[in-house]
């Protein structure tokens, strides 16, 4: 009897699942190259339990028919090369024909796709690798792929699968890195209906998709770096050696927009840095190095994060070289600008907005009634605002503080954000905004006060909304009412929770297939993302039969509150900001909303004078 045995298709496929899905971040950044060398200008990527429990990835793309449909799950079938020497020519990010199949076969795997202009769609089934269900569906734009249960099959592999947070991370990361190399692409991240990352495409200027990944602080710091050689262009930004981070996190190498891992090319970064950095600080880097791709080979890594370069020192030294002509022209050491070191306008802002920004985020580190730090230089993070949670009626929990980081305000003094002092809010005098989301004002006898305004927004919509349920009023059509296709399990969801829906305000009925048609929404959602509010609301609804009182639609509310408070955050006038104080006064704050602190920050005036007034080199 012969030992050796043909594997079957099955194992195949699980084997080498093992080398391309890792982890759900494997699996977002495989779907999502998929959509960009599709040609999508707007990737969204929908997220619940880290990714473990559902991944969704929807596209505008060029799709495909029902043939090129079947073939995509078949292993080592592509449509990015036919012949031996476009291995040395590739322009997509995939090539192997490996992803598909391997992830369909350690999940539940659904893919509804239809070429640009056709009358009928296709939809694929597979459960775990098993023979594909394909059958005709409604025709839509674009791609979309929902990947459930991961390794829910392999058991082994999932047991080694990191906190859903740690997971969640990941995932983000991995988008993070394909919108950094396709700044001309949209891309929009959600977890368990919650917006993670959002940013529309910006290709006349890469540094607003830098300062949406890394955050807004970085954008002032940013340097463009270029060099030109025979055969190697290499482009991107620089932040300033002001701006600092304690990993290397802040490093991001592409060769020909491939995001790659690369000691060489980390080395010769970390050298042109050397001496411009203090001990134990990080640069923050984006770089892109454009080659013939016969000059590199992509094909060394199952994950293709590695390459091997033909002349990996000259694209070392080409990589020095930019850095190091951008950190030798030190704009941000050069003078102020113009005659008599009179600052211009706008840097004179920038400046004051950095000193701003570095001052709030020192005061928010301090200990409590301690003295604030002395402003300087050096840059820290800053804590992301608490999320309350819990059922509507509940107390909002504090949440639980950094290691090794004293409390901000909302999480030291938690009553204020459940219950202000009558009056509070409307005593405030508006004096700016921070970030385009924070705003500045003084509070009584001269106190500094920063307040989140989504979650102000949240707070105010969450009691209107609550309000609105308990009148019982009907629905109220809009004039402009929109039709959405959505995935099978979140329209079924949404036809089954129609009367749910309707004691929400809002009006919802079938469209043929998988379309909805929303004909009517609460006045505060009119204008609002409808395909992501009905997505969210999908996840938050009440099981059928539940009673539909306030305690089962507490988190549709949230949903709600959550959504008019994002449509509304750009509207935000001073005239309107006084009108939401006044309605924040009279709001009650015990139901928690998603974003649950609206009062972020704190400092009494006597805090502020201490510091000023205490003589140079004195200590507390």
């Amino acid at each position: 009897m012969a030992r050796v045995a043909r594997l079957s298709d099955v194992l195949i496929n699980k084997i080498a699942a093992g080398e391309v899905v890792e982890r759900p971040a494997s699996v977002v950044k495989e779907l999502v190259e998929n959509s960009i060398d599709a040609g999508s200008r707007t990737v969204r990527v929908a997220l619940e339990r880290g990714g473990l429990g559902r991944i969704t990835i929807s596209d505008d793309g060029q799709g495909m028919s029902a043939e090129d449909a079947r073939l995509s799950l078949e292993r080592h079938a592509t449509s990015k090369l036919r012949e031996l020497d476009d291995l040395f020519t590739l322009s997509t990010k995939g090539f192997r024909g490996e992803a598909l199949p391997a992830i369909a076969s350690v999940s539940r795997f659904t893919l509804h796709t239809a070429e640009r202009e056709s009358y009928v769609g296709t939809r694929i089934t597979v459960e775990g690798g098993s023979e594909p269900l394909v059958e005709e569906a409604p025709p839509r734009v674009g791609t979309v792929i929902s990947v459930e249960d991961l390794f829910y099959n392999t058991p082994a592999r999932r047991k080694f699968m990191r906190r859903e947070s740690t997971e969640l991370q990941h995932a983000e990361e991995a988008v993070i890195r394909l919108a950094l190399a396709h700044p001309d692409v949209s891309f929009f991240v959600e977890h368990g209906g919650q917006a993670l990352f959002t940013s529309p495409a910006s290709p006349t200027d890469p540094r607003e998709r830098i300062a949406a990944a890394l955050g807004p602080g970085v954008h002032p710091h940013l340097v463009a770096v270029e060099e030109r050689r025979l055969g190697v262009n290499v482009t991107g930004y620089i932040a300033s050696p002001e701006y600092t981070l304690p990993n290397a996190r802040g490093i991001y190498t592409f060769v020909n927009r491939r995001y790659i891992r690369d000691r060489g090319l980390n080395s010769a970064i970390q050298r042109a840095f050397q001496e411009f950095l203090a001990a134990g600080r990080q640069p923050v880097v984006v770089l892109f190095i454009d080659m013939d791709p016969r000059a590199v080979d992509v094909n060394v890594h199952p994950q293709k994060l590695e390459v091997r370069f033909a002349d990996a020192k000259g694209v070392g030294d080409a990589v020095n070289a930019a850095i190091s002509r951008a950190l030798r022209a030190a704009p941000w050491l050069g003078p102020p600008g113009g005659e008599g070191g009179t600052m211009e306008p706008p840097r004179q802002a920038a400046h004051y907005a950095m000193a701003v920004e570095r001052f709030l985020t020192r005061a928010q580190e301090a200990t409590w009634g301690a003295p604030l730090p002395v402003p300087g230089t050096q840059d820290a993070d800053v804590p992301a605002p608490p999320q309350g949670n819990g059922s509507l009626f509940a107390p909002s929990a504090p949440s639980p503080l950094l290691p090794g980081r004293a409390p901000a305000f909302g999480q030291a003094q938690p009553l204020l954000n459940e219950a202000p002092p009558p009056g509070y809010f409307g005593a405030l005098r508006p004096m700016g905004v921070l970030g385009e989301r924070f705003h500045v004002c003084e509070g009584s006898g001269g106190t500094l006060v920063v307040l989140d305004a989504h979650a102000a927004l949240e707070r105010a919509r969450l009691m209107a909304f609550h309000k609105a349920l308990q009148r019982a009023e009907p629905p109220v059509p809009t004039l402009f009412g929109a039709t959405v296709e959505l995935a099978v399990p979140v329209a079924r969801t949404l036809v089954e929770g129609q009367e749910a829906l309707a004691r929400l305000g809002l009006e919802v009925e079938p469209f043929g297939g998988t379309t909805l048609a929303l004909k009517a929404v609460p006045p505060a959602l009119v204008g609002a993302d409808a395909r992501a509010l009905l997505e969210a609301l999908a996840r938050a609804l009440p099981p059928p039969g539940s009673a539909l009182d306030a305690v089962a639609l507490a988190e549709p509310l949230r949903v709600l509150a959550c959504h008019a408070a994002r449509h509304a955050e750009g509207q935000l006038s001073e005239g309107k900001l006084r009108a939401l104080l006044g309605e924040l006064d009279a709001a009650d704050f015990h139901p928690p909303c998603i974003h649950g602190t609206v009062v972020v920050l704190e400092v009494p005036l006597l805090e502020l004078e201490r510091r000023a007034l205490r003589p140079p080199g004195t200590k507390s």
